[in-house]
């Protein structure tokens, strides 16, 4: 347990028990919560026993000595922000999961490296010693394209993404495709006829099934397919968008609490943190398979995750990390360390202050948010301020 800096021992019969959370999982921060209340609630027992030693005069504040053999220290009351968060394990990786299919006969030349990002115009892999270029668009290809006898001909989403295409290369001017950007007329033939001499081949103006690809951006190739000297046709490589994310398997019983748009700390495998934001909680639970013969995990949902810094993530795929969801704040309250409480027999809860003449009394308080962070937990009661010195188990 932190204890504010300045602390000093003092004597005083106080039970002892573990730090909060010791031993259990970091998914369930509820039930953590939950424990560090029950472990307060054994101090009924202890409470009324110190009654009858004398530490503690009655629940309502009356002015008692504390004075026994039970190691103690003091804290001070703080006014400060607190945060409750939700502890989960997480993967960090790309975003995104494509198949990357050959459209085109012939055998495989060339292919990418793993993890070679390739981005909107250059090459995905090579057919026949001919490239087989990227493009971006969320229709795939599956036509040739050129241009027809009239505009009619070939219209389309997949004509629209190539003229977006051509225009963003800097091959056609958007003024030409403006006015029609899903036909493939003079300005779309010229731009192609561009693009093929960018990759160094024949300029007829037109893309044959299998010239091109079209995935929604740039990708980073995370697994190969084909082979080379293999068949061109059928799945040649597998990619991932190149925008770094962390996803979660959050226990479903946790989903009402975690909501896109909440602040995350994300501790990464050296240890470093970098903030991030959540993007996206599914809403439909699966059962984890059990295939060892044990007990499973329980059902749970997935949690995107998009790191702030994505640079301060490193290179690392699919790498186990920690994540902190904060999920609620409060400002400008009253902070003591969370085992300061004491449990009333009488119900409720005191903390017990010193004051500076060395007297010691109890201050009904109401706990509020649990910040499972710093050990603190946020109080309200008469009688009680920021500065003021309470009494703590020692350390």
């Amino acid at each position: 347990m932190a204890m504010s800096a300045g602390t000093v021992p003092v004597t005083g019969e106080r039970a002892e028990f573990a730090a909060p959370g010791e031993g259990l999982p970091p998914a369930r921060r509820r039930w953590r919560r939950w424990v560090i209340v029950a472990v307060v609630l054994v101090l009924l027992g202890a409470g009324a026993l110190a009654v009858a030693g004398g530490v503690f005069a009655d629940d309502g504040g009356s002015t008692v000595s504390s004075d026994n053999g039970s190691a103690t220290s003091l804290a001070t009351v703080t006014r400060q922000s607190l945060s409750e968060t939700t502890q989960v394990n997480g993967v960090l990786g790309y975003a995104g999961s494509y198949t990357v299919l050959g459209r085109a006969p012939g055998t495989v030349t060339w292919l990418p490296k793993l993890g070679q990002v390739i981005r909107q115009g250059q090459v995905l892999y090579w057919v026949d010693g001919t490239p087989v270029a990227l493009l971006y668009g969320s229709t795939p290809v599956y036509r040739a394209l050129a241009e027809g006898a009239t505009a009619a001909d070939m219209t389309g989403n997949d004509v629209a993404e190539l003229n977006h295409d051509l225009v963003a290369l800097g091959y056609v001017r958007k003024s030409d495709v403006d006015a029609a950007w899903d036909q493939f007329h003079w300005a779309t033939r010229a731009g192609v006829k561009k693009l093929q001499k960018h990759l160094g081949v024949d300029q007829s103006g037109t893309l044959l099934l299998g010239d091109v690809v079209f995935l929604p951006s740039a990708v980073r190739v995370t697994a190969l397919q084909a082979a080379l000297g293999g068949r061109a046709s059928g799945p040649v490589l597998h990619a991932s968008l190149t925008a770094r994310t962390v996803t979660v398997a959050l226990a479903a019983d946790l989903q009402s609490e975690v909501k896109a748009g909440d602040k995350v700390t994300i501790t990464l495998p050296d240890g470093r943190s970098t903030p991030g934001t959540v993007t996206a909680v599914g809403t439909v639970a699966t059962a984890p398979s059990n295939t060892s013969g044990g007990s499973d995990s329980g059902p749970t949902v997935p949690v995107t995750i998009q790191p702030t810094d994505a640079a301060a993530t490193g290179s690392w795929d699919q790498a186990p990390v920690e994540v902190a969801i904060t999920d609620q704040t409060v400002r400008d309250v009253l902070a003591v360390p969370v085992f300061a409480l004491l449990a009333q027999s009488r119900g409720g809860y005191a903390v017990e202050v010193v004051n500076p003449d060395g007297i010691h009394h109890l201050v009904p308080v109401s706990p509020g948010l649990f910040d499972d962070a710093t050990g603190l937990v946020q109080v309200t009661g008469s009688g009680l301020s920021a500065g003021q010195h309470i009494v703590v188990p020692a350390s």
